[in-house]
């Protein structure tokens, strides 16, 4: 699959000392790569670069082999879709959807079959006449993205585009976004600080930490491998415990894991809150008291305390009822994650990481 869109070494720093410094990415024909991270990381940075809206210090854009950093936004083969609709709001949605093309003198009978066309792409038949105080928000940002549609951009920009609407409705756009994008083959790059929005639609997500790249990759292995501390910290929910590394083995308490990386002396140990499971008769585990039991749909989350930290766990609902407050039960992990702690990092931007069955731990251990 051939590049569509090339990124590199691309800069950008602002008088604060905010922005982005050496960012480089590729993104296939076809691909929907996700930038995220927390406000002020550098991703609309990139992104507005991309589009013309900000003049990188240094660097290369290219789209389809072609160098881009000189165009102007209109003459750029991309669009961008806003937070804001930027929708005029004395023209009906026909005549928002149709003024780009009038612009490109485009026939008249040729306007009408594609704004139709754009309309039922979006979910919106019959809507030409209505003006957007009449539409919803999740309306009007299908109405705006109808309108970058129809430019056929060679890549679509979103720059958060679904941050204003309700929970709901940024579900279910997030999933007409996905089935045009796959139905249309588009390029897109998307801007996003919802971590559960970049894992749903994306074939690549990039996370970014002051104007850095912490981590490339597909959502799944964002998810199950991060490649630093922060990554680990900021995609989905994760407990940390204390832990110490020695010769072959990671120890926390009665528990060992083996320690594939070689670290020495103390680590933090990565455990998701559903990779926290009961220890069975034979096994070791941590003695860990119950503090709550929240029901959060169609599982709960349990609080626990051990000596090693605090812990989520999560339980299938229909289990909420073994567990009683106060009291102790024992817990291993099916899975964990180890990274050397701060002090021992040696200066090493990213850590490898380790990830380990239950059953690769019980080979370990007859070894």
């Amino acid at each position: 699959m051939s590049i569509c869109l090339s990124i590199t070494n691309l800069s950008k720093v602002y008088p604060t000392g905010e922005g982005v410094k050496g960012f480089s990415l590729d993104i296939k024909n076809g691909e929907l790569v996700t930038l995220l991270g927390p406000s002020g990381c550098g991703k609309s940075t990139v992104l507005r670069s991309v589009g013309g809206f900000i003049d990188p210090n240094e660097g290369s854009i290219k789209i389809d082999g072609n160098e881009v950093n000189h165009l102007p936004p209109e003459k750029r083969p991309s669009a961008m879709v806003f937070q804001s609709y930027n929708l005029w709001p004395h023209m009906t949605v026909f005549d928002n959807l149709a003024f780009s093309l009038k612009l490109k003198k485009i026939k008249k009978n040729v306007i009408i079959e594609k704004v139709k066309w754009a309309l039922n792409l979006v979910q919106l038949p019959g809507y030409e006449k209505k003006y957007p105080t009449e539409l919803s928000g999740g309306q009007q940002q299908r109405i705006a993205l109808a309108r970058a549609l129809l430019l056929e951009p060679k890549v679509l920009l979103l720059d958060e585009p679904f941050s204003a609407l309700d929970a709901k409705l940024r579900h279910e756009l997030r999933e007409e976004l996905r089935e045009i994008q796959a139905k249309q083959q588009l390029t897109m790059l998307f801007v996003t600080h919802d971590q559960e929005e970049a894992l749903s639609i994306s074939d690549r997500i990039v996370v970014m930490n002051k104007g850095k790249v912490e981590q490339i990759d597909s959502p799944q292995n964002i998810y199950n491998y991060p490649a630093s501390m922060f990554v680990a910290q900021f995609i989905g929910k994760m407990n940390f415990l204390k832990g110490y590394a020695q010769n072959d083995k990671i120890n926390i308490g009665s528990l060992a894991y083996p320690n594939l990386n070689q670290y020495k002396g103390n680590v933090t140990v990565a455990v998701r809150p559903e990779d926290i499971v009961i220890a069975n008769e034979v096994e070791n585990g941590l003695v860990a008291t119950i503090e709550k039991v929240m029901m959060l749909g169609h599982y709960a989350e349990v609080s626990l305390k051990t000596d090693f930290g605090k812990l989520k766990m999560f339980v299938d609902r229909s289990n909420m009822s073994q567990f009683k407050m106060q009291h102790n039960i024992r817990i291993t992990f099916a899975t964990i994650q180890a990274f050397p702690e701060e002090n021992d990092l040696h200066n090493n931007e990213y850590t490898k990481i380790q990830n380990l069955t239950k059953e690769e731990i019980k080979v370990y251990e007859k070894v």
